[in-house]
């Protein structure tokens, strides 16, 4: 587990210095290659961030096993699970219209077609990851 930690520690910084060095010598190129950098950034700093994250619980968690094992219980624990899934259900549905509004908004603000298009493209995704979920529990169920 720590090795995938540090991995996707260095994956993210590797992907951040790539992009914010694109981004510097590549930014005369046009709004594509300046796009494909900012998201190559973005997702070196998820990465990092993630990756950096689970070193530090794991760090923290290694000296105090009894705290350690009390989580490991609370987070496999019946409600719990049933709360946190309530409440992704809730941020799905505030998350739904959050993002149409904003595409309105942002269509309405004349943004260039690249944000405009990422942001489509990511609202369809998840869209249609729902519907595949949706359709699979539905069969197993």
């Amino acid at each position: 587990m720590k090795h995938k930690s540090v991995i996707t520690a260095v994956l993210g910084l590797g992907l951040m210095a790539a992009g914010l060095y694109a981004m510097k010598h590549l930014s005369g190129q046009g709004e594509w290659i300046l796009a494909l950098c900012s998201l190559c950034t973005a997702l070196g700093c998820g990465f990092f961030g993630q990756g950096a994250g689970s070193l530090v619980t794991g760090g923290v968690m290694a000296g105090h096993p009894q705290e350690k094992k009390r989580l490991e219980i609370e987070q496999r624990d019946e409600r719990n699970i049933a709360v946190s899934a309530r409440a992704k259900s809730s941020a799905w549905d505030v998350m739904t219209f959050v993002f149409g509004a904003l595409m309105v908004s942002f269509a309405l603000m004349n943004v260039g077609l690249v944000p405009i298009a990422m942001l489509v493209a990511a609202y369809l995704f998840v869209e249609c990851t729902a519907i595949y979920y949706r359709s699979r529990y539905e069969k197993e169920m």
